[in-house]
């Protein structure tokens, strides 16, 4: 039975009539119209990526007079680039090591000075266009902002529309440009747009390249800071895997085209978007900008000084009813990260499992006595081809019911076997997974996916074993308060782990407060709730079962309470960054354990 999951959430902005303009003809026009002076320079500043041909197409025919100059025409030659990104980008086809490379790393200097000399002597119009057109021009007239959300861009990968930066390589296999995108162009883009953002006279998204969608910089600057006073939801996105799932086609509505669904990114925000809702016409906002533009509205300071302008809690599904098992794996260590990838944290983890077939089970930390080089030479032999790695005689098998909460701190051997919907609750630092051993089955390329085992060796803690296992990670949820009609329990996450996470349930009304820290939260059980502001703040806000929504640190006080009268209680799992005084009395009560 399908549940009311909203694959398309919207948020309300409050804004003139007819601030977003619609189509290729009215923002041409809006555009052209801005510009009246006969020597102009209007600049569209594009996110790595954007597809515009056919708005800039327009924009001729509308100003034939003018000098069109494209940012990538005054790029360093793709082997010049490559030569110089080889150190960052290494040769493993997954990782790379981050760094903070601008924009200004693509540009030829040589051709950047004649460019810009091109632009000073010209005595009409002048449109420059791409990454880094604003380091073409001076100044500009007119400064537009041309976007395209994460996921749409890794459409395009995958069907080699687009390539890398400046690298021409469309040609590329997808995980090899998804892989240079993440450690480079984004970055570079990142840090670009949040340069100009506010200066920024146009957004244009380009989601649709026939269909711009625009509204002026202004605002799109006041509905960023509307939206983190009030709760919210990112647009969600799903990705079929060679061990997904049948449980979230079925229950979310999903179309009927992939084979099966293996994840469900419900909140991340690096990658996800936030539709805005103006008076029917809808935007679509790469949901990064709203934590790069008012990181202290939606982390916090404590949050926001501690991780910067990241958004430091990630919530997905992972879907292996009818499927598979996830790879056995093990994330790094922060020291071991930081050291080979220059991130400043890594993917602690935990497992909510939302909902399991009979007989369902996950795997969790060696089995007490596993010797380190016996169990690395049956990984090796595996791998090679040789004999199948049997799991279960090197790593515990734990059954999963649904509402069972695992913590995993990095460096934890695990993975979730088949017949589970796991809610994933983790640091966000996402792709930094050491496959150990894959099941010998190929991915959806018809290749063996990537196994990282001299990684995944140096990270493993052999001291994780069963005994370790039950009585670190196997922890029942501990109820912290209660009241007429709800009841608040502590679930995790473990000590090394940086995330608190409090599971309610209620068949009244419950309040929360935010006290100036990021909260996100999953409907786990139940149908419906409503989020409401107890002094009208914001608009009341209803959540489906399933959905994972953020309450901005600003939000302040809010109030949960099932959508309609019930006996049966509903639940949400909520996420936050513990506060000092939280790990303080976390490791106290550990120490007293023991």
């Amino acid at each position: 039975m399908r549940t009311f999951y909203e694959l398309n959430p919207t948020i309300d902005i409050d804004a003139p009539l007819g601030s977003c303009v619609q189509g290729v003809a009215d923002v041409v026009s809006k555009l052209a119209s801005a510009t009246s002076a006969a020597k102009s320079t209007i600049v569209l500043e594009c996110y790595p990526g954007v597809i515009a041909d056919e708005l800039l197409r327009a924009l001729h025919e509308a100003i034939p007079q003018a000098l069109v100059v494209r940012s990538e025409e005054v790029f360093l030659h793709p082997d010049k680039l490559r030569e110089k990104f080889a150190q960052t980008l290494g040769e493993d086809p997954v990782f790379a090591y981050m760094r903070p490379w601008t924009i200004d790393a693509y540009f030829d200097e040589a051709k950047l000075r004649e460019a810009q000399a091109r632009v000073d002597n010209h005595l009409g119009p002048v449109v420059i266009i791409g990454p880094g057109a604003s380091r073409v021009a001076a100044k500009s007239d007119l400064l537009v902002y041309l976007s395209t959300t994460r996921w749409v861009l890794q459409a395009r990968q995958r069907a080699h529309q687009v390539g890398n930066l400046g690298f021409k390589n469309a040609t590329d296999s997808p995980g090899l440009l998804y892989k240079n995108a993440f450690f480079l162009d984004w970055r570079a883009g990142d840090a670009l747009r949040h340069e100009i953002f506010a200066a920024m006279d146009w957004f244009v998204d380009l989601d649709d390249p026939s269909t711009p969608r625009m509204v002026s910089g202004d605002v799109l600057r006041k509905a960023m800071k509307d939206i983190v006073r009030r709760p919210f939801r990112v647009v969600p996105f799903f990705d079929p895997g060679p061990w997904g799932g049948q449980w979230m086609r079925e229950k979310f509505g999903l179309p009927a085209g992939p084979k099966n669904y293996a994840w469900g990114f419900d909140c991340v925000p690096e990658e996800n978007s936030v539709l805005l809702n103006f008076g029917g016409q809808h935007l679509s906002v790469p949901a990064q900008i709203v934590v790069a533009e008012e990181p202290e509205g939606l982390l916090g300071p404590v949050v926001f000084n501690e991780f910067g302008a990241e958004f430091p809690i990630r919530f997905d599904f992972l879907d292996t009813v009818d499927g598979g098992n996830l790879s056995l794996q093990v994330h790094p260590l922060r020291e071991y990260i930081r050291e080979h990838f220059g991130m400043s944290y890594t993917q602690d983890e935990s497992y909510y499992i939302f909902e399991s077939k009979p007989g369902s089970h996950m795997f969790l930390g060696l089995r007490t006595g596993v010797d380190r080089d016996e169990f690395a030479h049956a990984l090796q032999d595996a791998n090679d081809g040789e004999r199948p790695l049997e799991a279960e005689q090197w790593v515990n098998v734990i059954p999963t019911h649904r509402h069972d909460h695992f913590s995993i701190p990095a460096g934890t051997v695990h993975c979730s076997g088949r017949d589970n919907v796991v809610l994933e609750i983790s640091a966000t630092p996402y792709i930094f997974t050491f496959k150990l051993w894959d099941w010998g089955r190929l991915g959806l390329d018809g290749k063996p996916r990537p196994v990282h085992l001299r990684h995944g060796l140096a990270n493993i803690q052999w001291n994780r074993d069963t005994q370790w296992v039950n009585d670190e990670l196997l922890q029942p949820a501990q109820k912290i308060s209660e009241g007429d009609g709800w009841r608040e329990e502590r679930t995790g996450l473990h000590s090394l782990e940086f995330l608190e996470t409090r599971r309610h349930w209620f068949t009244k009304p419950v309040t929360h407060n935010t006290r100036n820290n990021l909260h996100v939260l999953n409907l786990v059980e139940g149908d419906s709730a409503i989020v409401e502001s107890p002094t009208g703040a914001f608009d009341p806000m209803i959540v489906h079962y399933g959905e994972t929504f953020i309450v901005p640190a600003a939000a302040g006080e809010y109030t949960l309470r099932p959508l309609q009268e019930t006996d049966k209680p509903l639940a949400t799992i909520q996420a936050y960054v513990r506060t000092d005084r939280e790990r303080n009395d976390i490791q106290q009560s550990r120490v007293k354990e023991r």
